[in-house]
């Protein structure tokens, strides 16, 4: 299946045979300190910045409606943010992953998106669309 938006990986992750779990990482782009000028220029045009994670959370497909609702529920946690970065851990058989579970391998993924190591990872902007980086 082709993913294009958040959507399209929710409808991929219900259609899996073992059960699975949504980790997402919401990230806020920002300038670093030490910037070159030119680096500046490029931020301000909309381009270029340092990944910052700002939040985690993980989820079961069945516990997102939509990307709509996803939005809705990160703008109760106060911090705005301008891409959100997915991935899946399957279960074992007819076991879902739990929370505990997903903690360590949310603590990876943010770890990687602070090295930039963003590979393994599906970005989606602010609207829920796949982006491509780099």
């Amino acid at each position: 299946m082709d993913i294009s938006s958040f959507d399209d990986l929710l409808q991929a992750a219900r259609a899996q045979a073992s059960p699975q779990r949504l980790l997402l990482v919401f990230a806020g782009v920002e300038l670093p300190d030490d910037a070159t000028p030119a680096q500046r220029q490029r931020f301000e045009a909309g381009q270029g910045g340092a990944l910052v994670p700002l939040m985690c959370v993980d989820k079961r497909p069945d516990e997102l409606a939509s990307f709509s609702a996803l939005v809705e529920e990160s703008g109760s946690l106060g911090q705005p943010w301008g891409m959100v970065f997915a991935a899946a851990l399957s279960g074992t058989g007819q076991r879902a992953p739990s929370s505990e579970d997903a903690e360590p391998a949310l603590e990876r993924m943010v770890e990687a998106i602070k090295r930039g190591d963003i590979g393994a990872y599906i970005p989606f902007d602010p609207q829920g669309q796949a982006v491509q980086l780099g």
